[in-house]
């Protein structure tokens, strides 16, 4: 069993990042490679933290991992040593524990017993135990292609090589099925391969995944949008001809705007997505970004993990000054139990590696103009303090200016990362006689199924934008749901409904 008193002899220690200077001059992840003697003996004593709790909040489907994640199981397997059954252990619940390991922000970490109170010295270091699980797997040759011994003869395609799509994929592959995924880009892996920085995810780890799936059985396309009608493209009635069911994972892209800001139009304002793709396409070797940061003054608006994916970027091209605007107040260092009790997501102040690189963050404040100059290019904004109001009879939130001070600010580069607004409007949609939904995304019934009989829907598309963890999880019960509906049952898991939602309070 586990040390029910190591969380008392061991401190809490995340995994050490490289210096500053030093990541500033690559796009590698910001992590420090540790020797592999010490690097396993640091994580085992992180492991023995866990208590293997009788209630194991980390990996309840509501207040902590949606994928159920073994949690306890495995932090004591890597305790004692066993890094093969850990692995095991892991890879049984998470296609990808690579990726989570890497991106996601842990609401199983925010559930954690050790998480109630700042005296037990914080939760359990998951995600670091986790990702390290996942790596000493692939160093060790415990990761294989599991092909599988049967067919089942029917064919499913799978629409967007995302981690909820690659998810689905895998799991139908492995259950039998002929199964090809599409993606639109000129390479696979949706926002992991385009939308996070290579200083948070290496495309190498995307690329070996990519190669098992491969492996496994897993046909790809690549250049290729489905519903369509240009080169390449496949039309609704070939998808609908061709394959037995269709699963559509194709995200949540449509980004939010600030359409009624004076000066939108201006050159050099953009959304988030339009600055980080061209970033990862030079990180890939396709030449210089269209949108360069550097020697500029930018300004990111948007507080959360996109802003800081662009504020990284940014940092790393040479940006003159970073600023990161944010109209909710600071929130707090520590849980406000009041607001937010454990162990549902609390909110604090998260602070990620790109805010230690230089920069600036301001919050309770947004943006009231953006000024030109005279050849139509953005150079300042125009910043006022306010507060965000909620409506308590519709919930609707408003934000609303705060006093008369108005702060001006140099701005080249002003990049809008404010979240995502749902689906994208697509020839596809309409094919297959779809209508988006009030919140803009994709309507299911409990059996994943759309409206359109045989087509399905899972990760952003259907919830949102999201969590990778969230994504992953859909996507495997999508499979379970698709193999139900061509043969009748299922053995395979389904760590999720449709309707399911974080724990949280109103």
């Amino acid at each position: 069993m586990a040390d029910p008193k190591g969380f008392l002899a061991h401190a809490r220690a995340d995994a050490a990042k490289r210096s500053v200077d030093e990541r500033l001059g690559d796009w590698r992840e910001v992590y420090r490679d540790l020797p592999v003697v010490e690097r396993d003996r640091e994580v085992g004593t992180q492991a023995s933290r866990c208590m293997d709790c009788g209630i194991p909040f980390c990996h309840s489907g509501t207040a902590g991992c949606p994928l159920g994640n073994l949690i306890p199981e495995w932090n004591d397997l890597v305790r004692r040593g066993d890094w093969a059954m850990a692995g095991e252990r892991l890879h049984a619940t998470n296609n990808f524990p690579e990726f989570t390991g890497r991106l996601c922000p842990a609401p199983c970490e925010a559930a954690c017993v050790l998480a109630i109170s700042p005296d037990a010295g914080g939760a359990v270091a998951i995600k670091r135990v986790e990702s390290t699980i996942a790596d000493v797997s692939w160093e060790r040759g415990y990761v294989e292609a599991v092909r599988s011994t049967v067919s089942s003869g029917r064919r499913v395609a799978v629409v967007g090589s995302g981690p909820a799509g690659l998810a689905a994929a895998q799991q139908l592959t492995r259950a039998g099925h002929e199964v090809t995924v599409f993606e639109r880009d000129d390479r696979l892996g949706g926002l992991l391969r385009y939308g996070i920085p290579e200083f948070k995810l290496e495309k190498k780890v995307l690329d070996r995944r990519l190669a098992q799936l491969r492996a496994e059985g897993t046909r790809f396309v690549t250049g290729c949008e489905v519903g369509g009608t240009g080169p390449g493209a496949l039309p609704v009635e070939r998808l609908r001809a061709d394959y037995d069911a269709v699963v559509l994972a194709v995200g949540a892209l449509r980004g939010r705007d600030v359409a009624e800001v004076p000066g939108r139009a201006l050159r050099g304002v953009h959304l988030a997505m339009d600055h980080l793709v061209p970033a990862n396409r030079a990180c890939e070797g396709d030449g210089p970004t269209s949108i360069d940061a550097r020697g500029k003054h930018v300004v990111i608006i948007g507080g959360g993990d996109t802003g800081a994916d662009c504020y990284g970027t940014a940092v790393r091209q040479g940006a003159l000054s970073v600023t990161q605007l944010d109209q909710y107040p600071m929130p707090p260092r520590q849980r406000d139990s009041d607001r937010s009790p454990w162990p549902v997501w609390p909110w604090i102040l998260r602070t990620y590696p790109a805010h230690e690189e230089g920069g600036e963050r301001l919050f309770a404040v947004a943006v009231e103009e953006f000024s030109g100059d005279a050849s139509g290019a953005v150079k300042s904004l125009r910043l006022r303090e306010v507060k965000v109001a909620k409506d308590p009879a519709t919930g609707v939130r408003s934000v609303v200016p705060v006093g008369d001070r108005v702060q001006e600010l140099p701005a080249d580069l002003v990049l809008l990362a404010i979240g995502f607004e749902g689906v994208e409007h697509m020839p596809l949609l309409e094919g297959l006689g779809l209508t988006l939904s009030p919140r803009s995304t994709i309507s299911c019934g409990q059996d994943w199924q759309t409206t359109t009989p045989g087509t399905f829907v899972c990760g952003d598309a259907h919830r949102g934008a999201s969590l990778v963890v969230w994504a992953i999880a859909e996507g495997r019960s999508v499979a379970h749901a698709v193999d139900a509906y061509l043969t009748g049952a299922s053995d395979l898991p389904a760590p999720v409904r449709p309707n399911a939602l974080p724990l949280s309070v109103l």
